[in-house]
């Protein structure tokens, strides 16, 4: 196969595409698993569409542009599985494409093939969870093009005022994952070590790259909702983090074979750095930086899965395409090339579909929507639940901005300040749930200190399940 990508023809195009719908398509034998933030952002898209206002009348951490792309989805098909997988396919493609494109027009290696795209069509196929619309998907389309931008001025004498647009597009990926924004430190070094920049250029990167997130801040302090901004998005990223030690396991298995390429492509550099320009080594060092700053960007993710590391793909798809580049004898590349390829499209599938009947690898069990524990009678109602699971919502609708746990508990564990339980009985006021599920046993301290609510409640024969009766 990597015989066939070698050739440069645009017919290939063509080809990188079916690469990528031939792997996904045996996905949709049978309905990928829900999963937990999936089923998040789908409730804040329907929230939004509800006139929701993101942060202030949705409690939730998912940036802007992303929570922007949900409401327009579900504005059009409603909650969508399938339609979330459509669109993060079509992203996917665009990016394949750019990248193969952007490769080979700039000559960043010694030959132009379809390498690139190829490893970059196979490396996004992680896992399962990879094909969905995650904001790290999107976020990743204007890191692209942020890095299409920065090559772009290495081809020339020295930087120019277009670096303003590196900057730009780094602040719009910062607004579709906030932690996307570490990599203005990755731009800057870029300038800094590899082209001419000067103090004004730089400080064009800086203005372009705050520019956009200065508007959406703007926008929150006209609508009084600027304390709600900071503390569900910017100060969130920071909080503590509880890992499971199944969610390394499954990482590890996900990452090992292209994080395993990838590195042995950089360590080859140092046998063949004769074969490569001086500008193709300055590309291979600004994509090392990417690699770096990939890595700072770890501690700041919400929870672990394999789509949040997909910000890693471009480095170990160029790393690669160094690594097998090297080989020397065509049938042993080949070789090596199908064990790559069989051992991702294992995991990809046996995390999927479950081709091995009590093997755990790729499953992501700990982020798959569990059945519902609430009774039958809960169904197609205005729902308030007081956990992390999210199950219940599966088939409700959720009611006050209390959506997630982790953020709700500035005001439902802080029952004893007067503001909190003012706001928490404004919430129930303005969107009263008809029933709430209370796993943390926050309710009854609730009734005590608003009597108001507890007049609207009565428990039902499932304990902590609350039923409103007027």
């Amino acid at each position: 196969m990597l015989s066939f990508f070698r050739s440069f023809a645009p017919y290939q195009y063509f080809s990188l595409l079916v690469v990528l719908l031939l792997i996904r398509l045996p996905l949709l034998i049978s309905p990928l698993p829900l999963l937990i933030p999936e089923l998040n952002w789908m409730l804040v898209g329907e929230q939004m569409r509800q006139g929701h206002t993101l942060y202030s009348g949705i409690w939730d951490s998912v940036s802007p542009f992303s929570a922007g792309v949900y409401w327009l989805i579900d504005l059009a098909v409603g909650r969508s599985q399938g339609a979330y997988w459509t669109v993060a396919t079509g992203i996917s493609i665009f990016q394949l494409v750019y990248f193969n494109y952007m490769i080979n027009a700039r000559e960043v290696f010694p030959e132009r093939s379809f390498w690139p795209g190829l490893f970059y069509a196979l490396f996004l196929n992680l896992s399962f969870d990879c094909t969905t619309l995650s904001p790290v998907l999107m976020s990743l389309t204007f890191l692209l093009l942020a890095f299409g931008s920065l090559i772009r001025q290495l081809g020339r004498q020295g930087a120019t005022d277009e670096v303003f647009e590196v900057g730009i597009y780094i602040g719009v990926a910062a607004l579709f994952y906030l932690p996307s924004g570490l990599f203005i430190l990755w731009a800057s070094l870029s300038l800094l070590f590899f082209t001419g920049a000067t103090f004004r250029q730089h400080s064009l990167t800086i203005f372009g790259f705050a520019f956009p997130i200065l508007l959406v801040v703007f926008y929150y302090y006209f609508t009084n909702s600027l304390d709600d901004f900071n503390r569900n998005l910017l100060t969130s990223v920071f909080r503590v983090r509880q890992y499971d030690l199944s969610d390394f396991k499954t990482l590890f298995t996900c990452l090992i074979v292209p994080l395993t390429v990838g590195v042995l492509g950089f360590l080859s550099l140092f046998n063949s750095a004769n074969r490569y320009v001086n500008f193709q080594q300055r590309c291979q060092q600004i994509m090392l930086i990417w690699a770096i700053t990939a890595i700072l960007t770890i501690p700041l993710m919400p929870f672990l899965a394999p789509m949040l590391f997909l910000t890693f793909v471009p480095p170990m798809a160029f790393f690669a395409v160094v690594y097998f580049s090297n080989f020397r004898k065509v049938w042993l590349r080949e070789l090596a090339f199908l064990g790559v390829v069989v051992a991702i499209a294992g995991v990809l599938y046996q995390g999927a579909t479950r081709i091995l009947p009590g093997v755990e690898v790729g499953q992501l069990s700990n982020l798959q929507v569990k059945p519902s524990a609430l009774p039958d009678y809960i169904r197609n109602r205005k729902v308030l639940i007081i956990d992390e699971d999210l199950s219940g919502y599966r088939y409700n609708r959720p009611a006050t901005p209390y959506l997630n746990w982790d953020l709700a508990k500035y005001d439902l564990r802080n029952l004893d300040s007067y503001e909190a339980v003012i706001d928490i009985y404004d919430n129930f006021r303005q969107d009263p749930p008809d029933y709430v599920i209370d796993r943390q046993q926050v309710v009854p301290k609730l009734f005590q200190r608003v009597p108001a609510l507890a007049a609207l409640y009565k428990p039902t024969e499932t304990a902590g399940i609350y039923k409103r009766i007027r």
